[in-house]
């Protein structure tokens, strides 16, 4: 066994004795088909505005692009399955789903600090030059995990293993160390439909292609404005996030392996009911929500999420908490709670909404009050 293969075994162990549970490594030029498909992505409008992927598109294409002095990528995973459907909450209707991910702690502070531990061990054995990503840079970690062997894209774009399904947190160290590779993992979708044929939106303009615009997990998280009304509907009590596509995958059924990094969900997060989450005010938001990715949204955002949950609840009990919002400081939030009271109530609407019009300044909520429902 060669010295660059002792260290290689080396850094898997300790990956291994970390948490980590799954490990690879590709070539830093190992995609490069990557530049030209992320350019039809971002010609097509797909990724919505997050304006951040045109701007660092000649960067995002390629880790060498990024850092020339690159050479290998260890790509890690953690498997962060549930222990329950997720599924099972949209038939909740007075309660809130949130995204399996975003009920534990941050992801990122959870791998980070691994992640440059095992940096930290690389390069003090090779000399070698080490940056290590979790989801913060230019890097499009699933494409090169699939190159590193640690699974596929699955027609959802979601990485898919063999042993934990569609649920692994994804990180990575990049490295000017010439390490030795795996073999890429072939596409093991077969004929399966499942995860394009359960999207609420139809998001997935073709097998291996999503339309960001169209997904409920970029617009009740990335989106900054109103909810586009054609959506809305089929938002469900989605108030943070959409793990439709993820769940139904087959290959979930290995995905329940133990943890060693305890990614488990905090229970208080699994069963919140809309009456006490439209009533959060920014303190509230931030201490339900302390160490959780729900909480870089804002209040605005998550209480608009949460108003079209609302209005799709068919629970009439909750109108008076959908009033309160009607004079919220943020036209956001006004807007959402004008559909969902105009959902709930329309009679009530009605009634209130020569009042509410007179003194409202933004256009988008007068809009509210008038347009064709959804």
């Amino acid at each position: 066994m060669t010295s660059t293969e002792k260290l290689t075994a080396e850094l898997r162990g300790r990956a291994a004795a970390l948490g980590f549970d799954s490990f690879g490594i590709a070539a830093a030029d190992a995609r490069p088909d990557l530049p030209d498909k992320l350019r039809q992505a971002l010609d097509a409008g797909w990724h919505g505005d997050m304006d951040w992927m045109a701007e660092t598109a000649q960067r995002r294409g390629s880790p060498r692009a990024m850092w020339p002095d690159a050479r290998s990528v260890i790509l890690l995973g953690v498997n962060y399955g549930p222990e329950t459907d997720p599924l099972a909450l949209l038939g909740e209707k007075s309660h809130g789903a949130i995204s399996v991910y975003a009920r534990n702690r941050d992801y990122h502070e959870i791998i980070k600090g691994k992640l440059k531990e095992l940096a930290g061990l690389l390069a003090r054995r090779s000399s070698a030059e080490v940056k290590v990503f979790v989801d913060t840079a230019p890097l499009m970690e699933k494409p090169l995990a699939e190159a590193a062997g640690l699974g596929w894209q699955g027609k959802h774009t979601v990485l898919v293993s063999r042993e934990f399904g569609s649920w692994l947190f994804l990180g990575a160290i990049l490295t000017s160390a010439e390490l030795p590779v795996d073999k890429p993992h072939k596409v093991s979708c077969g004929s399966c439909t499942k995860c394009l044929d359960i999207c609420p939106t139809a998001a997935f303009p073709a097998p291996y292609q999503l339309d960001s615009r169209r997904c409920l997990a970029y617009l009740t998280v990335e989106h900054k404005g109103p909810i586009p009304k054609e959506f809305r509907g089929p938002m469900g009590n989605r108030i943070y996030g959409c793990d439709d596509c993820l769940a139904v995958c087959p290959w979930n059924k290995f995905a329940s392996a133990s943890r060693e990094l305890k990614l488990r969900g905090r229970p208080e997060l699994e069963r919140l009911t809309l009456a006490e989450l439209v009533q959060l005010d920014d303190v509230g938001f931030r201490e339900l929500f302390a160490g959780s990715p729900v909480k870089r949204i804002g209040l605005g955002r998550f209480l608009r999420n949460v108003l079209i949950a609302i209005g799709n609840s068919q629970n009439h009990a909750l109108v008076p908490l959908v009033e309160q919002r009607l004079r919220d400081e943020s036209a956001l939030v006004r807007g959402a709670a004008v559909w969902a009271l105009r959902r709930l109530a329309p009679e009530r609407a009605a009634q209130l909404r020569l009042a509410f019009s007179a003194v409202e300044s933004d256009e988008a909520v007068q809009a509210e009050w008038t347009e064709e429902l959804a």
